[in-house]
């Protein structure tokens, strides 16, 4: 097998590593991938994963890094791996964004992804409770179908994630998993950095080469899968 480009046994130990590792490798699911040992989840160090408390609570310095890692301006975050979340460095995220949008065309102005879109340009970022309500998606029912307009267009490269806000208790201290606050790339990075000079066939074998040497162990398949 050859030799991968980075090390799995690593133990990434703060945000500034993690965004490190990010910008050396270029592409970072959070959670598991579907590809041994390919996720932030599985190479931090132990005592920076999910642990609970006898008390009920729990911390999980990994989750809290998200948005740092983000407001920090080297990490583009959201559902671009088979519609779970990680991280892109800006270096690669043009490639990742055309290649994304060629699968994927603008949707059109009238449809319910065109309003979201729309609505997010004209507001420039909002929480997804927030981005619901303003499209006119109310009531419990209608969330898990809005957020999964929403997860489409985040696999289709045209909405990220700017920042995580969360509520605080009495005491100012922040609390729960926090809301993802969206907008569009061309927002918050600019239309420079959503498209590349390669045409769309090129960007799509650049990425796959890369993450057929970054990842030995995964196939075709599985890559494709990954990135779509």
């Amino acid at each position: 097998m050859p030799k991968p480009l980075w090390n799995f046994q690593r133990d990434v130990h703060s945000c500034a590593q993690l965004i490190e590792l990010v910008n050396e490798i270029g592409f970072l699911p959070l959670l598991d991938s579907g590809i041994t040992g390919f996720s932030a989840e599985a190479i931090v160090a132990p005592d920076c994963r999910y642990v609970t408390f006898p008390d009920g609570g729990w911390d999980w310095p990994l989750w809290k890094w998200k948005g740092p890692a983000i407001s920090d301006g080297q990490c583009v975050y959201g559902k671009f791996f088979n519609g779970k979340a990680g991280f892109v460095s800006l270096e690669w995220w043009p490639l990742l964004c055309q290649h994304k949008r060629s699968k994927h065309p603008a949707p059109a102005v009238e449809s319910i992804e065109g309003a979201i879109l729309d609505t997010l340009r004209l507001q420039g970022s909002l929480i997804t409770r927030e981005l619901r309500t303003a499209c006119g998606f109310g009531g419990t029912k209608m969330r898990s179908r809005f957020d999964a307009y929403v997860t489409r267009l985040q696999m289709a490269g045209r909405i990220v994630v700017e920042d995580f806000i969360y509520p605080r208790d009495r005491h100012g201290n922040d609390y729960g998993w926090g809301w993802a606050l969206l907008t569009t790339p061309e927002q918050l990075y600019g239309i420079d950095k959503c498209r590349s000079p390669l045409s769309d066939e090129e960007a799509r074998q650049r990425i796959f080469s890369h993450l057929g040497k970054l990842l030995p162990q995964a196939n075709a398949r599985q890559i494709e899968k990954l990135v779509g």
